[in-house]
Order: structure tokens, then C-alpha cells, then sequence
């Protein structure tokens, strides 16, 4: 029977209380969080395969309590009573070196509504659907909850998925994709790509580049054939494969991509907003924003190049947001009146900025006024 790819109603994101029912190691550098959804919030979780949610906790950073958010995509395929994610260890990562650490069966975390865009868009059917995905580390979670879905919507959806590590003991969920392939031998086929051991096939072996991947997508998989891909790792690597499936002439609608992080290692984690005092000669720029149906108004100095997020934030410690990069899209809102641009954007897709949406940790006033509103 096929499944429903379609959330049935759209909702404002909100955080929520949840137990942490298991913490399983995956590899020696991530670990499996179940959390359990209680019957009275299990509307407010109901999530597609492929979507992320935020996670929130207050931790000690330099003797001081800190508020640190983080977001991470769901690992399994939709169930009701229990969300599941794979946090994998950054270094320098403050939550994710808790979380591989420290955090317990019991203990508590505030998590957000599922939100995202990286989900299948291709409908299970009679005809046969040839699906590809391409992930590196801790960019196969995602990847995990659409391969399970898609696999069991129907008998004539075949996944193909590369996925790329610097060693076997690197690889997370290496079970669960050995039971995928034992339950659909026939249309599961999994490519390990492994940068530092030696593999039977050179092709399979050291770092992907260009060259790897023409010779993938002309062999292994047959491009022309794909309805539809998912990519999901580092910037360089997306790039370099939506780059190669361009040259490829694959329509760029059939590519879907997710970042977990944008290479940049400066950027900090978005956990609170940095002070910012308005300018008393009156040089400011109006910023106003609608969230849960309440209106909220900000004045921004113009040197001091904030971003509507960071403004927002200061009148409103609950407007949603995660990585504050520009990569999950939690702070998603639309522009309503006046100007803004964005610094970075690797979560919006190309018809959501035509239709006015941004992301308020990137966006910056062009215009003497700006009003968004997070709830549409």
C-alpha cells in the first residue's frame, strides 16, 4: 500500500518537553536518541521521512549556564509515539560532545515540531521509480528515514544510495543498511565509499571527487534513469554532485539537498543572539514580525548590519531558529513589507524565495521598514 507523502495541515513550530527514553551507540563518535512522544503531543510530531527537528537544553559553558540549540534529522521512518535522531560528535561541538557524553535515558530535552523540505516529492505507484541517494558520515539520518519509507511504500521503487566514510568503523546505522539490503535485495543497492581503506574496487575507495563521481553516475547508476535524488553531507560534497548531475543535464527540480554544515568552521552554533543597541541619533532601521498571531516591533541600527533574526530575537526570545547558518531553514518567515537580502541560503528552495520567503538569521533590512511573519 503506498503511503501518504503530504503532511495533512501546516503548523507554526513550538518546543516541547520530551523524555529521553534510549541513548544507543552507533559508532564511537555518535549515538541513537529515542524520545518518546506522549498520545496528547503526537499531532504536533507527526513528521515526513527526511525532516529534521531542533533540540534545545541548557548546558554549562565556562562555569556559565547557556542555552544551546541544535538541529538533527529524524533517523527512522514515521511512527507514532517516538522520535528518533543520530547525533554525531563536531568537534568543538558543545552539544554534540554532551550528547555523546553525558546524556541519559530519563533525562529531558526541549524539542521543536519537525520542519524541512528534504523529502520525497516522487509518488509511489504503478511504475517503476528509480530513486538515488548520495550522503557522507552523519548526512546518511535523513537518508535512513526516506530509504525505509520509500522501500516500504511499494514493489517498484528501487533506492540506490552511496554513502561515504573515512573507515568501516565510521559507518552509522551499518546494521539497519544491512538489513535493508537482506529485506530488498533486489531493489536496495548500497555503494560504501571509503576514504582511508582500500576497497575491491578502486572506484569505491580514497575521497569522491569529480572524476569518482562521473564514473559512478555513468556505471553504476544510470543517471538518465533517475526520478529523483537526495544528496546529503558536507558543502563540498553536495556541490560537487549537483555540479556533476548539471553537466549531466539531470533537471534540477529531481535534485533534493540537505547541508549539515556549510564548511565554514568560523561560524559558531546559533544558540543566542548578540547584543545590539539601537542608535539614539535615529539612524535605525524598523523591523516588525508577526509570530503566534502577536506583533512584535525592533529598531535596528543600520551600521550594525544585524540580521532580522538576531533583531527579533531581542524582544522575542521564542522566535524559532537552530543553526542560525542559513542551513535548516527553523527560522523561515516571509516578507510582508519592504526589502531584505540574504547573506546565505542552503535550506530555501527556488519557489519559496520567488514567493517571498527567507531566512531571518541571513536576512538583512534593505529597506527603511521591514515586517515579516513567521506564521504563513
Amino acid at each position: 500500500m503506498a503511503v501518504v507523502l503530504a503532511p495533512s495541515t501546516t503548523r507554526r513550530s513550538a518546543f516541547n518537553s520530551l523524555t529521553v527514553r534510549d541513548v544507543r551507540r552507533l559508532t564511537e563518535d555518535a549515538v541513537e536518541v529515542t524520545l518518546a512522544v506522549p498520545p496528547e503531543l503526537q499531532d504536533r510530531y507527526e513528521y515526513l521521512p527526511g525532516q529534521y527537528v531542533a533540540l534545545r537544553t541548557t548546558l554549562l559553558v565556562d562555569g556559565e549556564p547557556r542555552e544551546v540549540r541544535r538541529s538533527y534529522s529524524i533517523c527512522a521512518d514515521p511512527r507514532p509515539g517516538e522520535l528518533r535522531v543520530a547525533v554525531k560528535r563536531d568537534l568543538g561541538g558543545i552539544f554534540s560532545t554532551w550528547a555523546n557524553e553525558s546524556l541519559k535515558a530519563g533525562d529531558t530535552l526541549d524539542v521543536m515540531s519537525p520542519l524541512g523540505q528534504f523529502t520525497p516529492r516522487t509518488e509511489p505507484g504503478d511504475r517503476a521509480v528509480s530513486l538515488v541517494a548520495v550522503a557522507a558520515g552523519s548526512g546518511i539520518t535523513p537518508v535512513m528515514s526516506i530509504a525505509r519509507t520509500m522501500l516500504a511504500s511499494g514493489p517498484n521503487v528501487r533506492f540506490d544510495l552511496i554513502y561515504a566514510n573515512r573507515a568501516a568503523m565510521d559507518v552509522m546505522f551499518l546494521e539497519e543498511l544491512a538489513d535493508l539490503k537482506d529485506r530488498y535485495p533486489s531493489r536496495f543497492a548500497l555503494h560504501h565509499v571509503l576514504s582511508r581503506e582500500q576497497r575491491i574496487s578502486p572506484l569505491l575507495s580514497g575521497r569522491i571527487d569529480a572524476g569518482k563521481l562521473e564514473k559512478l553516475f555513468g556505471t553504476v547508476i544510470a543517471a538518465e534513469q533517475v526520478d529523483e535524488w537526495f544528496l546529503c553531507g558536507p558543502f563540498e560534497l553536495v556541490q560537487l554532485c549537483r555540479d556533476s548531475l548539471a553537466a549531466r543535464g539531470v533537471p534540477a527540480e529531481t535534485v533534493r539537498f540537505e547541508l549539515f554544515s556549510t564548511g565554514e568552521p568560523s561560524r559558531p552554533e546559533g544558540n543566542t543572539g548578540r547584543p545590539v543597541v539601537p542608535s539614539d541619533s535615529g539612524e535605525n532601521y524598523s523591523i516588525s514580525f508577526t509570530l503566534d498571531g502577536l506583533k512584535g516591533s525592533v529598531q535596528s541600527p543600520t551600521h550594525a548590519r544585524e540580521s532580522i533574526l538576531n533583531a527579533a530575537l531581542r524582544v522575542r526570545p521564542d522566535v524559532p531558529f537552530a543553526c542560525a547558518g542559513g542551513v535548516c531553514g527553523t527560522c523561515r518567515a516571509k516578507v510582508v513589507e519592504g526589502s531584505v537580502a540574504m547573506t546565505e541560503n542552503y535550506a530555501l528552495e527556488p519557489d519559496e524565495v520567488a514567493a517571498g520567503y527567507v531566512l531571518t538569521c541571513q536576512a538583512h533590512p534593505t529597506s527603511d521598514a521591514v515586517s515579516v511573519d513567521y506564521d504563513v
